[in-house]
């Protein structure tokens, strides 16, 4: 099993109001070369949290990080001209990020939370993690 100290929040950089599936991230990625969707897990606009690679499986979300982390990603993150980054996470899918998250928090004892601006010069996800999560009481540190 793989030791798991980080849980990476991302957004899709999809335009806000639009929804897009795991299959269409799985067939974005594998177009980029990778051998399948990247995240760990996808939160689609409605809340419901859908499965992309296995968590045994290192990702391919955050370069330097993914043989430790786990990838968390939000359908969305730019405005309506998918260009403009913005926070676009539906009420339900804010529900969804932080429970899955403290789910996974209490899975990993010891894994921090952040955002994947944080390791990148990127605005994914498109929010502060870290002042949401210490807003949330996540651990970040």
């Amino acid at each position: 099993m793989r030791k798991i100290d980080e849980i990476i929040v991302h957004c899709a950089a999809t335009p806000e109001g639009k929804d897009y599936t795991v299959a269409q991230i799985d067939r974005w990625h594998k177009e980029r070369g990778f051998d399948g969707i990247g995240y760990h897990y996808v939160i689609y606009r409605d809340g419901s949290v859908h499965k992309g690679r296995s968590e045994e499986r290192q990702g391919a979300h955050c370069v330097g990080h993914n043989a430790h982390s786990i990838g968390v990603c939000y359908i969305g993150g730019c405005a309506a001209d998918g260009k403009t980054p913005k926070d676009t996470r539906t009420a339900a899918q804010r529900q969804s990020l932080e429970r899955l998250v403290r789910e996974l928090l209490a899975k990993y004892p010891g894994a921090t939370v952040h955002g994947h601006n944080e390791f990148a010069a990127k605005a994914c996800p498109s929010f502060n993690v870290k002042r949401w999560a210490a807003e949330a009481g996540l651990k970040t540190k």
